[in-house]
C-alpha cells in the first residue's frame, strides 16, 4: 500500500513538473513597442523624422501638363515653334512632366544641415528623337535640376546661378525668357549672409554650363569654365514690408566680362505687386569671338542682345484663387517680349494657367534670324499661347 501510494505520488509530481515546463515553453514574450513615424515641425509642414535618426525628411513635387500653340514656345515645357522649311507645322506641342523633390534638415553644432534635390522627367514633342520628325512625341532627357548640401550659410552642389536665384527670376509668367535674363544650372560653392534686419548678401563661385567645340576645334557658346578660375557672382538685398531692392554682379572668367542686374520690387497693396529689373553687361571679348560664338555678344551672364536689357511687370490677385500676371521685356537689339496669363487654382494644389505670348525679333530678315542674333522666334513677329495644368504635392 505504501509502495502504491509512493508510485502514485511520484507520477503526480512528474505530471505537474511536465505541465509546468510545457506551460513555460508556450509562454509568449511581451511585444516590442511599435515605432511610429514622428512628425517634424522644425522646418515647416510636411517633414517627418527618418526612423532611427535625427534627420527630418520632406518629399514633394508636381505633375504638369502643357499644351502650346502658335509661333512662340515655352522654355520650361512645351515648345510650339516646330518649324520645317520655314513654316510652322500647325499643330499642338505638348509636354508632360513629373518632378520629384526632397528636402532634409538636421540641427548640428555648426548650424542647420540641409539638402535639396529636384529631378525632372518629361514626355512630349519638343526635343524628342529628331530622327522621328519635327513633331514626334517621345521621352526626353532626364534632368537632375538641383542637388545641393547646405550647412548654415554655406551651399555646395548643383543649383541655379545666384545671378538669377538671389535677385529673383522675371515675374510669374510661364515664358519669362522671351528676352533672356540669365543662364541657370551650374555647380556652385556659395555663402549666404542674413543680418536679420532685412539685409542679406551672397557670394557664389560657379562652374557655369554649356559650350563645346565645332568640327574645326573652335569654341562656341562657352559657359563652362575652361581654367581653374571660376565665374564669380556677388549680390546684396534689402527687404522690408514695402518690397525689396536687390543687386547682383557677375564676372565671366572665360571672356573676362562683367554683367550686373538691379531690381526693385514694390508691394502696392495686398492684391498688387510690381517689379522692374534692368541688366547691363560688357561684351567686347564676346564680339571679338563672334566666329566662335554664334550667339554673337551673348554670354553665360549676359544672354540678352546688346549691352542692356529691361524686364518689368507684376501680379494682381483678384481673390485667393485667381491672379493676373504680366511681363514686358526688351533689349538693345530691339527684341521685345510680352507675356500675360491668368492662373486659377481649382482646388488647393491644382492650378490651371492660360497664357498668351508675343515676341518681336529685332534682328531678323527674310532668311531668318542672323546667326549671331539668337531668338526663339520663327518669324519677325510671333504670337503663341500655352495652357498649363499643374498638380503640386
Amino acid at each position: 500500500m505504501n509502495i502504491k501510494s509512493l508510485l502514485l505520488g511520484s507520477a503526480a509530481a512528474l505530471i505537474a513538473v511536465s505541465g509546468a515546463r510545457a506551460a513555460d515553453a508556450v509562454t509568449v514574450a511581451e511585444p516590442e513597442p511599435a515605432e511610429y513615424v514622428k512628425i517634424c515641425d522644425v522646418y515647416g509642414a510636411g517633414y517627418f523624422y527618418i526612423p532611427g535618426t535625427e534627420t527630418c525628411l520632406r518629399i514633394g513635387g508636381y505633375i504638369r501638363y502643357d499644351a502650346g500653340i502658335g509661333d512662340v514656345g515655352s522654355f520650361d515645357g512645351a515648345r510650339s515653334n516646330d518649324v520645317k522649311d520655314g513654316k510652322n507645322q500647325g499643330t499642338w506641342e505638348k509636354n508632360t512632366r513629373f518632378t520629384l523633390k526632397t528636402w532634409t534638415g538636421q540641427e548640428t553644432e555648426l548650424g542647420t544641415l540641409k539638402t535639396y534635390t529636384e529631378m525632372r522627367m518629361n514626355f512630349g514633342n519638343s526635343n524628342a528623337d529628331p530622327d522621328s520628325g519635327p513633331n514626334a512625341a517621345g521621352n526626353k532627357d532626364f534632368d537632375l535640376h538641383f542637388a545641393y548640401i547646405q550647412l548654415g550659410g554655406l551651399r555646395v552642389g548643383l543649383d541655379e546661378s545666384a545671378f538669377d536665384t538671389f535677385i529673383g527670376y522675371a515675374g510669374n509668367v510661364i515664358q519669362d525668357t522671351l528676352v533672356p535674363y540669365g543662364d541657370f544650372q551650374t555647380n556652385v560653392v556659395q555663402y549666404y549672409f542674413d543680418a536679420g534686419n532685412g539685409f542679406s548678401a551672397v557670394v557664389s563661385l560657379e562652374e557655369g554650363s554649356g559650350g563645346g567645340n565645332d568640327e574645326f576645334g573652335h569654341l562656341y557658346g562657352v559657359g563652362t569654365i575652361d581654367s581653374y578660375v571660376p565665374h564669380v557672382v556677388g549680390g546684396v538685398k534689402y527687404t522690408q514690408g514695402w518690397g525689396a531692392i536687390t543687386g547682383v554682379v557677375a564676372y565671366d572668367s572665360n571672356y573676362e566680362e562683367v554683367s550686373g542686374k538691379i531690381r526693385l520690387d514694390v508691394n502696392v497693396n495686398d492684391a498688387l505687386s510690381l517689379f522692374i529689373m534692368g541688366g547691363y553687361g560688357s561684351d567686347k571679348h564676346l564680339k571679338d569671338l563672334s566666329y566662335d560664338q554664334p550667339a554673337g555678344g551673348r554670354g553665360f551672364y549676359k544672354p540678352w542682345g546688346g549691352n542692356w536689357a529691361v524686364w518689368g511687370g507684376g501680379t494682381y490677385k483678384f481673390n485667393e484663387k485667381t491672379s493676373l500676371n504680366l511681363q514686358v521685356s526688351a533689349d538693345e537689339w530691339k527684341n521685345l517680349g510680352v507675356a500675360a496669363n491668368v492662373a486659377y487654382t481649382l482646388v488647393p494644389g491644382f492650378t490651371v494657367t492660360a497664357e498668351v505670348d508675343y515676341l518681336h525679333a529685332g534682328r531678323f530678315d527674310d532668311a531668318g534670324p542672323e546667326n549671331w542674333a539668337w531668338t526663339p522666334a520663327t518669324k519677325k513677329n510671333s504670337v503663341g499661347g500655352l495652357l498649363r495644368f499643374q498638380r503640386d504635392f
